[in-house]
């Protein structure tokens, strides 16, 4: 009588793990590159229909024995509790499940701050201000050193700059002959910057030398909050942003971008994961005739909440002061200002980074034993 062997392992709290799942996941010597946890085989190299032969218990989790190679794997139980395969949706930190969303009421008087120093030199301060960054969208920074490039070095201590047509920063100040509304002292509406890029800059930084002009106070967004209440207001109009690509273009004498997305990017569980939100970027809409008032209006929706008084906090940023935020989540806004002829009224520098690379720096402090959260 052949007795079939079990192809799960069914812990005492009734979780199941697929033997397919466990072999593919083992973390011995021969499996997986100690340390990076890298893999050192191909899904091919499984065993197309693995079982588990036998069942070891112990007081730190269990060891298996597969059949039919007879592999030998253990597994923790605090990383099997970590890693059941149904217990939860898939982790995703871009995501809105991972962000705290708000509006400006929610932060008067506790904005996510630090100073410089701190945050270049303590890995603590360094770790809350991420956290900011990654889960409210934005973290202030105060005494940065007023001097040509300093913002450079404030990406450089999280991440790595991305260098752009515009290089690796570029100078936020009135232009005589402005290529783009940035360079000019006209008010800006809240927006996403480079939409029209593929992948689209995640982090931002602006870094304020000058700021002497009237006028020229910053704000921000959550985009997330805003697409939030869409979904819940207005489901259809959610749905059809959601749904419908877009095209937004830049061009100039040396340049040539275009980037075609939905407005409100979801993942594949459907949470909102990413908002391109540019109405000087937006190119016409390539839709049927008949779909085009029904794209305008859910459009026009989305915006009146975005633009909505008491979505966006304001500030003023002054000499030293460098703002950090996630490009794919908050949008930035500036009030018009009067440059009375100077270009140096106000002048701010920006660069461009990445979210990857600013959850990485937070990992890494968090498994150091940092501790996180922000300080004020």
């Amino acid at each position: 009588m052949t007795i079939e062997l079990p192809s799960e392992l069914i812990r005492p709290d009734g979780t199941r793990y697929p033997a397919i799942w466990l072999r593919d996941n083992c973390p011995c010597p021969e499996c997986a590159l100690p340390g990076s946890g890298q893999k050192l085989f191909g899904v091919d190299e499984l065993p197309t229909d693995p079982r588990i032969a036998s069942v070891g218990q112990n007081a730190d989790g269990v060891e298996l024995v597969f059949a039919p190679d007879g592999h030998r794997s253990r597994f923790s139980a605090a990383w099997l509790e970590r890693h059941a395969p149904d217990r939860a949706l898939p982790y995703d930190d871009r995501t809105e499940d991972a962000k705290v969303l708000w509006q400006a009421a929610d932060l008067r008087g506790s904005l996510p701050t630090a100073k410089w120093t701190e945050f270049a030199e303590d890995a603590a301060v360094r770790a809350r201000c991420l956290e900011a960054l990654l889960t409210q969208g934005f973290v202030l920074l105060h005494g940065v050193p007023v001097r040509d490039r300093a913002v450079l070095d404030v990406a450089q201590v999280f991440g790595f700059v991305r260098e752009t047509n515009y290089g690796e920063l570029f100078e936020v100040r009135v232009e005589r002959n402005p290529s783009n509304l940035a360079f000019s002292p006209l008010p800006i509406t809240p927006h996403t910057d480079n939409p029209y890029r593929d992948p689209v800059p995640t982090v931002q930084l602006l870094h304020c030398l000058v700021n002497a002009a009237e006028g020229g106070d910053s704000g921000l967004v959550d985009g997330f909050h805003a697409a939030a209440a869409l979904r819940r207001e207005q489901p259809e109009a959610f749905d059809l942003l959601t749904r419908t690509p877009v095209t937004f273009r830049y061009g100039d004498a040396r340049t040539e971008l275009s980037a075609t997305v939905p407005m409100i990017g979801l993942d594949p569980l459907g949470r909102i994961k990413q908002i391109r939100f540019n109405n000087r970027s937006l190119r016409p809409v390539a839709l049927d005739r008949e779909r085009i008032p029904a794209f305008y209006a859910a459009y026009r929706a989305f915006a009146e909440l975005l633009y909505r008084p008491e979505a966006q906090l304001n500030f003023r940023l002054e000499p030293g002061d460098c703002v950090i935020f996630d490009n794919t989540r908050t949008l930035h806004a500036r009030t018009g200002f009067t440059a009375d002829g100077a270009d140096g009224a106000r002048h701010l520098q920006g660069c461009y980074a990445d979210l990857d690379a600013a959850a990485s720096s937070l990992a890494v402090a968090r498994r150091d034993g940092h501790e996180y959260g922000v300080t004020q």
